[in-house]
């Protein structure tokens, strides 16, 4: 993920998403208003992304509860895993950020 979005860490958790191509995008015009959905940012981080996205559905606990929530809730499973993969990628940038600030504050 470092390789194919660098700029992991350094932005906030919307830029994030918005760069791996996970942030629901509005295509509204005038008083029409649909459905939101995904695109752009870098599709080789969202490939990735995906695959990583069922791996952590079926063997991390918290994140098939997560999955399992949103299925209950009526989403569709492919919305479900895009979530999955919006938190996932969230996460991996707050522990990028949180290790690179500490080892900044440890050679102060």
């Amino acid at each position: 993920m470092l390789a194919l979005m660098p700029e992991i860490g350094l932005v906030n958790r919307k830029q994030i998403a918005a760069l791996a191509g996970l942030a629901p995008m509005a295509k509204d015009s005038g008083k029409m208003k649909g459905k939101r959905f995904i695109y752009g940012g870098r599709f080789g981080a969202r490939k990735a992304l995906y695959m990583s996205a069922w791996v952590a559905v079926k063997y991390d606990t918290k994140m098939t509860v997560y999955y399992e929530k949103l299925i209950a809730k009526g989403k569709s499973p492919k919305v479900a895993i895009v979530a999955v993969m919006r938190r996932l990628i969230v996460l991996l940038n707050g522990m990028i950020r949180e290790e690179f600030y500490n080892k900044q504050q440890s050679l102060n």
